[in-house]
C-alpha cells in the first residue's frame, strides 16, 4: 500500500488562506497537499487525487445557479468563471472516481449548485452582523441535526464555529439534506440524503482550516472534521 496520502485543494485565492488549508489538513502526518487551479491543472490528474478540497472564495457566478441578478448587496466587483467552470469539473470527475470530497464555504455552496440547488446571493444586514467577514471571522452557535453524518463525526448536537460569508443555501440541491444550520435558520452544512454507495462528502459553511485563529482547534467541528476525512481517504486507499 502506498505510505503518501494526495489530496488535492483548489486554490481559494491567496497563499496566506491556502497555507491554512495545507497545514490543517496535513496535522502530523504523510499527506502531500497539490495545489488545483485552472491554470496549473491537468483535468485528467484529478482522477488520481485520494482526496478533494473545494476551498473558500468569492461568490460562485449566479449563472450557475440560473439567475441573471449580477448586481446584489456585498457582490463581488469581478466573479471568476473560470474558476466556477474548473471546480464543477473538478467535483464531477471527484463523484465519477468515488473520491472522498470536502467542500468548505463557497465550495460547499457551489456543489449546491452543482446538484440544481440555488443561493441567497445575500442574507440580509441582520444576518450579515451575524455571519459576514468584517477585518476578521465572527463566530456563532450552530444546532446538529440528529442523527446526520455530521452529528456522527462531532458527536455533538450544538457548537460554536466561525463564520465568513454573505450567501447561503436556499434550495437545497438533489441529494443533499441540511445536517446542521444557525440559531437564524441559515443552512450551515450538507451532505448526501442517501449514503449507500457513495464516497464521503461533507460540506460545511464555516473554515475549519482557521478556527484556530479562536482557539477551537480541538473543537469536534475542526478536528473531528479532518480526522474523518483522512480515514475515509484511508479507508478508499486500503480497498483499492
Amino acid at each position: 500500500m502506498k505510505q503518501e496520502i494526495k489530496i488535492g485543494v483548489t486554490y481559494t485565492g491567496t497563499d496566506e488562506k491556502h497555507s491554512n488549508y495545507v497545514q490543517w489538513l496535513k496535522g502530523n502526518e504523510q499527506i502531500e497537499i497539490i495545489t488545483l487551479s485552472p491554470l496549473h491543472t491537468e483535468m485528467d490528474s484529478i482522477q488520481n487525487f485520494d482526496g478533494i478540497v473545494l476551498s473558500g472564495g468569492i461568490d460562485t457566478h449566479p449563472k450557475f445557479y440560473n439567475s441573471s441578478i449580477t448586481d446584489y448587496p456585498n457582490a463581488p466587483q469581478h466573479f471568476n468563471e473560470k474558476r466556477d467552470e474548473f471546480e464543477i469539473a473538478v467535483f464531477e470527475i471527484s463523484q465519477q472516481n468515488s473520491i472522498p470530497l470536502l467542500a468548505i464555504c463557497r465550495g460547499m455552496q457551489l456543489v449546491n449548485c452543482i446538484l440544481g440547488g440555488n443561493l441567497k446571493q445575500d442574507i440580509g444586514t441582520i444576518s450579515n452582523a451575524i455571519h459576514r467577514f468584517e477585518q476578521h471571522d465572527k463566530a456563532h452557535g450552530i444546532n446538529i441535526v440528529p442523527g446526520s453524518l455530521l452529528h456522527e463525526i462531532t458527536a455533538i448536537e450544538r457548537t460554536v464555529i466561525n463564520s465568513a460569508h454573505h450567501q447561503a443555501i436556499d434550495i437545497v440541491g438533489k441529494g443533499l439534506v441540511i445536517n446542521c444550520t444557525a440559531d437564524d435558520g441559515t443552512v450551515e452544512g450538507i451532505e448526501w440524503q442517501d449514503k449507500d454507495n457513495k464516497s464521503f462528502f461533507l460540506g460545511v459553511q464555516w473554515h475549519p482550516e482557521r478556527m484556530y485563529k479562536f482557539h477551537l482547534n480541538d473543537s469536534p467541528a475542526t478536528k473531528s472534521i479532518r480526522n474523518i476525512f483522512i480515514n475515509a481517504i484511508k479507508n478508499k486507499i486500503a480497498t483499492h
